[in-house]
């Protein structure tokens, strides 16, 4: 006989808490409404069965079954569905928590295969325990939402985040999002303004009370994070890179880049890339 002990780390962690608002089941029966719209709270989707698209961001994602769709709060959203193989799926509302994908959207796409059992077990299971209502239910959903998104953040790129600290309003988050997708053009803060609909100097105000930094700063950074990207990853020349990025001229560029970074494009190229 032998025995093997284990000491588990009992402090407390540092994630983020979050609360299951709803949990619901949709499946298609030809009367799908169709139109985008955006909640003030996480949505998590999982597809059981079928295959459709999602519409996130101004960009169409093909989905079919086992796939994972994380989208942030106040992200303009829909699903379509395809009437030969309709969808069915899964929809979690999650309170409290916002995502930062290994990229620069506000939404995340994963297909499953490894842990695909696991994820449908724990969904049907959150599932049967919030119809059924049992006494402590919500407790069992809530903590069965806590193991969902460690496998979820263990199997991907993922970092949880207190909405405390990311909380946007609308007016915010329409502009952040405008910026992520079309940061390649002239954007001033007069166009972010007629774009949201409010006074230029209160969206400064309100974006720097919820991002920490101005509009315009996020800009530019936003611009330096690709436009590294850029240097690292392709052989585009800096003129291209920085057309690319929205700055009005080479020169411009590399100015700003130097300024930033500490070194010119050139010099971070040949520093960084292997």
């Amino acid at each position: 006989m032998s025995n093997e002990s284990i000491q588990l780390n009992t402090e407390q962690s540092n994630q983020p808490e979050f609360h299951l608002r709803y949990i619901s089941f949709s499946k298609y029966e030809g009367d799908w409404p169709s139109m985008p719209h955006s909640h003030p709270f996480t949505e998590l989707f999982y597809i059981i069965h079928g295959q459709g698209e999602f519409l996130v961001d101004d960009k169409t994602i093909q989905v079919s079954s086992n796939d994972l769709i994380i989208v942030n709060p106040n992200v303009e959203h829909t699903e379509k569905t395809k009437t030969n193989a309709p969808m069915e799926y899964i929809v979690f509302g999650v309170d409290g928590l916002i995502c930062t994908f290994d990229n620069t959207e506000n939404f995340g796409h994963y297909s499953y295969s490894s842990v695909q059992n696991r994820l449908i077990y724990l969904c049907r299971l959150m599932m049967q325990e919030f119809l059924d209502k049992k006494p402590g239910f919500d407790v069992i959903c809530q903590n069965i939402l806590q193991v969902l998104f460690m496998y979820i953040s263990r199997e991907q790129q993922i970092s949880l985040h207190s909405t405390d600290a990311f909380l946007l309003s609308k007016e915010c988050a329409i502009a952040k999002r405008y910026m992520d997708t079309h940061y390649s053009r002239n954007i001033t803060l007069d166009i972010l303004s007629e774009l949201t609909h409010t006074n230029k100097y209160y969206l400064a105000h309100s974006f720097t009370n919820y991002i920490g930094i101005s509009p315009i700063r996020y800009l530019l950074e936003k611009r330096m994070q690709i436009s590294r990207d850029l240097l690292l990853n392709t052989d585009h020349s800096i003129a291209e890179i920085a057309e690319s990025t929205g700055f009005s001229s080479q020169s411009y560029f590399s100015q700003q880049f130097r300024k930033e970074n500490g070194v010119t494009p050139q010099k971070y190229r040949k520093l960084h890339k292997t």
